[in-house]
């Protein structure tokens, strides 16, 4: 079983590999939305979304996004505040050709908005299950609690 800082550690390599989320705001009806995280390592418990200013989490506050690995093996809650950055300094750092597909008057689209999310606290799990439980699965044993994978509640996603 993987501890905290394992599963801290899984998250944003994860999260790199494919960066996709659902995120929603917690005050509004509205369903949530998938949009591709930008990620940047200077930055502890925030991910980044290029949105357009009409989005509906254009106009921020308390929000949850929700993550699944390539491989369905990690999965992460997050819960935060999201709000409208555009720091003109970070949104050139994370720009890329992705981004600029959406919005084809570049940086100084007239309706782009980026949108930070700040994470307050993250419920992660894997499933690292163990060799017993694997074989267990594959010949129809029961799993026992602690086979089947990790979990944790942490305030921080920072690595160490």
């Amino acid at each position: 079983m993987a501890d905290a800082a394992e599963l801290k550690q899984d998250l944003w390599k994860k999260l790199a590999d494919s960066p996709f989320v659902m995120i929603g705001l917690m005050d509004s009806p509205e369903h949530h939305i998938p949009l591709t995280a930008q990620l940047d390592p200077d930055q502890v418990d925030t991910l980044f979304f290029f949105i357009g200013k009409d989005n509906r989490l254009a106009p921020g506050g308390r929000a949850m996004a929700h993550f699944v690995s390539k491989g369905h093996d990690y999965f992460a809650c997050f819960d935060g505040t999201a709000k409208i950055d555009n720091d003109f300094g970070m949104i050139e750092k994370l720009w890329n050709r992705h981004v600029e597909a959406w919005f084809p008057g570049g940086k100084d689209d007239p309706n782009l908005a980026l949108l930070r999310f700040d994470i307050d606290t993250a419920e992660l799990w894997e499933t690292d299950m163990s060799v017993s439980g694997k074989l267990k699965l594959l010949f129809g044993g029961t799993i026992k609690g602690g086979e089947e994978g990790s979990h944790a509640v942490v305030g921080t996603t920072a690595e160490s």
